[in-house]
C-alpha cells in the first residue's frame, strides 16, 4: 500500500492526504474539484479542531432520577484562541443539572433506609413472596431479640453474678463450659448434612422451637440457681442446634427470592432487616425489664409471638424443588383431580410440622426387611417391576406402602418410585373405604367383625398389578404437567434411604 504525502499548510499544522491511487480514484469521481478544494479526509478530520461545545450534552437515570449534564461556562470567562484559531472558554467545564425538585428530607430518609433493607432493583430484583417472608421475619426477630434480654439476665443471676459469694474466676468458668457445650452440639448435628435441603421448611420450624425450649430452661436456671451449668450447658446445646439448622437453610431461602445473580445483595438486606429489628426487640425489652415484669407472662407471650412469626415467616417460603411433603401435594392433586398445582398453591398446601411419632404413609429407599415379612410376597411381585430400577409393595402389618430402589437408580427413577408409592396407596385407601361402606350396611354395624381386620389388605397384590399399570400410562404426563407449573423434576428432594438391591451373582 502506497504511504500516505503530507503537505504543510501552515508553519504550525500538517494535514495527511491519501494514497495516490486513492487520490486518483476520488479525482475521477468528482472531476470538477481541484485537489486544493478536495474534502478533508478523515485524517484531515480528526486533526481539525472541533467545533466550541454549546448547552445539552447527555442525560442520566439513577434509581428513578434524572440529571442533565451541560457546559458550564461560569467558571471560566477568559476567551482564548484555539487551534485553528476557534475562538472558546478556557475554564469551561461540565455540570449536572437535577431534572426534578428535590425529594423532602422524609422521602431522602426513607430512601437511605430502602438502602439497607431492600435490594437494588426492588420490587423487580426479587420474586413476589419476598415481601411477606421479610415481614415476618423481621417480626420474628423482633420477639427474639426481646426474649434475649430477660434469658440473659436470668443466666447472670443465676450464675452468680448479683450474689457476692461469687467469685468472677468461678463464673467465668462456668460461663465458658456453657459456651463449650453449646458449640460440641453444634459440631454433632452439622453430620445431618443434606437433611437440610429436604426438609428445609420442617426444618426451619423446628429449630425455632427448639430455640424456644433452650430460651425456657435458660429462664429454668431461675428457680434452680444450684443446678446453673448443666441446665445451662443443655440450654446452649439446643440453642446451638438450632443455629446450625438456622443458618443451613437460611442460603437457599434466599436464593429461592434471588431473581438473577443478586444472591448476595438479597442475603446481606435479609440480614440487616433481621438485625435492625432484634435491636428494636431488644432496646423495647430493656425498658419493659426496668419495670420488673412476670418472667412467665413475658416469656408466654414473647414465645408465642416468636413462633407465630415463625410459622408464617416459614409458609410464606415458595420453593420450586419437590420434597416429601411438596410431593405429596402434587401426587395427590394429580390422581384426584388430573391437574398440578401451582409452585403458590403447592407451597401453601405443604405439612410444616411433622412431630416424630406421626405415621408416614410412604417410605423411599427403605430396607428389604422392613417391606417384606414373607419372601412369598416377593417373588409373586417381582417379575412386575423386571425393566423398572424399583421395587413398589405393601407391608399390611405396619400398614405401610415401600418403594425399594435397585443399584442403578437415578433422580428420574427415584421419582417414578415416589409417584408409584402414592398411587399405590391411593388403591388400597380406596379400597379400604369401599369395604368400610360395605361393612356400614350390613344388618348389625355394631359387631365387631375380627374376620375382617386385615380385609383392607387381602387383595393388595392386585393394587400392585393395577397401579403398575396406571404408572405406565401416566408418569409422563404428570411429569409434563408439573413442568408446565414451574415445578423441577430433573432432580428432587425426596430424601431417599441408603439402601439399594443389588444385582448379579448371588453370594457364596
Amino acid at each position: 500500500m502506497a504511504p500516505a504525502v503530507g503537505i504543510k499548510r501552515s508553519a504550525t499544522q500538517t494535514i495527511t492526504l491519501p494514497p495516490p491511487v486513492v487520490r486518483d480514484v476520488i479525482r475521477s469521481t468528482i472531476p470538477s474539484q481541484t485537489a486544493a478544494e478536495a474534502p478533508p479526509s478523515a485524517a484531515e478530520r480528526a486533526v481539525a479542531p472541533a467545533p466550541a461545545v454549546e448547552g445539552f450534552l447527555c442525560l442520566e437515570e439513577v434509581d428513578g432520577r434524572r440529571w442533565s449534564y451541560v457546559v458550564d461556562r461560569s467558571s471560566g470567562a477568559v476567551k482564548g484562541r484555539g487551534r485553528g484559531g476557534a475562538a472558546g472558554h478556557a475554564g469551561a467545564s461540565v455540570r449536572a443539572v437535577p431534572l426534578q425538585s428535590p425529594l423532602p428530607p422524609a422521602e431522602e430518609i426513607m430512601a437511605f433506609i430502602r438502602s439497607y433493607v431492600v435490594p437494588e432493583g426492588f420490587p423487580d430484583s426479587v420474586t413476589p413472596s419476598y415481601v411477606p417472608y421479610m415481614s415476618w421475619r423481621a417480626l420474628k426477630h423482633f420477639f427474639g431479640g426481646a426474649m434475649g434480654v430477660f434469658t440473659t439476665r436470668t443466666l447472670l443471676s443465676s450464675v452468680g453474678v448479683s450474689q457476692s459469694k461469687a467469685t468472677p474466676g468461678a463464673i467465668a468458668i462456668n460461663w465458658i463450659l456453657k459456651d463449650g457445650a453449646g458449640r460440641v452440639g453444634k459440631m454433632l448435628f452439622a453430620r445431618q448434612g443434606k437433611k437440610f435441603d429436604y426438609d428445609l421448611k420442617q426444618l426451619r420450624f423446628s429449630s425455632d422451637l427448639l430455640l424456644e425450649i433452650g430460651a425456657g430452661i435458660e429462664l429454668t436456671t431461675a428457680a434452680f440457681p444450684q443446678f446453673f451449668l448443666p441446665m445451662a450447658c443443655v440450654a446452649n446445646v439446643v440453642k446451638n442446634v438450632a443455629a446450625v439448622t438456622s443458618t443451613s437453610t437460611r442460603t437457599p431461602i434466599y436464593k429461592a427470592y434471588a431473581r438473577g445473580e443478586n444472591i448476595g445483595d438479597v442475603t446481606a438486606k435479609g440480614e440487616s432487616v433481621g438485625n435492625i429489628a432484634d435491636l428494636l426487640g431488644t432496646g423495647l425489652s430493656i425498658f419493659i425489664s426496668k419495670r420488673n415484669p412476670s418472667l412467665v407472662t413475658s416469656f408466654a407471650f414473647l414465645s408465642c409471638g416468636y413462633l407465630l412469626s415463625s410459622y408464617q415467616e416459614v409458609r410464606s417460603v415458595v420453593l420450586n424443588t419437590l420434597n416429601r411433603a411438596r410431593f405429596t401435594v402434587a401426587v395427590d392433586s394429580f390422581i384426584k383431580t388430573g391437574h398440578i398445582p401451582s409452585l403458590k398453591e403447592g407451597n401453601s398446601q405443604e405439612t410444616i410440622f411433622n412431630p416424630p411419632w406421626r405415621h408416614e404413609p410412604v417410605a423411599i429407599g427403605s430396607r428389604f426387611g422392613e417391606a417384606f415379612q414373607e419372601p412369598a410376597s416377593f417373588v409373586a411381585i417381582r417379575p412386575l417391576f423386571e425393566d423398572e430400577r424399583y421395587i413398589v409393595t405393601y407391608n399390611p402389618t405396619k400398614d405401610k406402602v415401600y418403594a425399594l430402589l435397585k443399584d442403578q437408580a437415578k433422580s428420574d427413577d427415584i421419582i417414578k418410585a415416589a409417584f408409584h408409592a402414592h398411587v399405590l396407596l391411593h388403591f388400597i385407601n380406596a379400597s379400604h373405604a369401599r369395604r368400610l361402606k360395605q361393612k356400614r350396611k350390613q344388618a348389625n354395624p355394631d359387631r365387631p367383625d375380627y374376620g375382617n381386620l386385615y380385609s383392607r389388605n387381602m387383595d393388595f397384590l392386585a393394587h400392585i398389578a393395577e397401579s403398575c399399570k396406571i404408572v405406565s400410562s401416566s408418569y409422563g404426563t404428570f411429569k409434563k404437567k408439573a413442568r408446565e407449573q414451574g415445578w423441577i423434576m430433573s432432580e428432587s428432594l425426596l430424601n431417599p434411604g441408603k439402601a439399594r438391591l443389588c444385582g448379579g451373582v448371588k453370594p457364596q
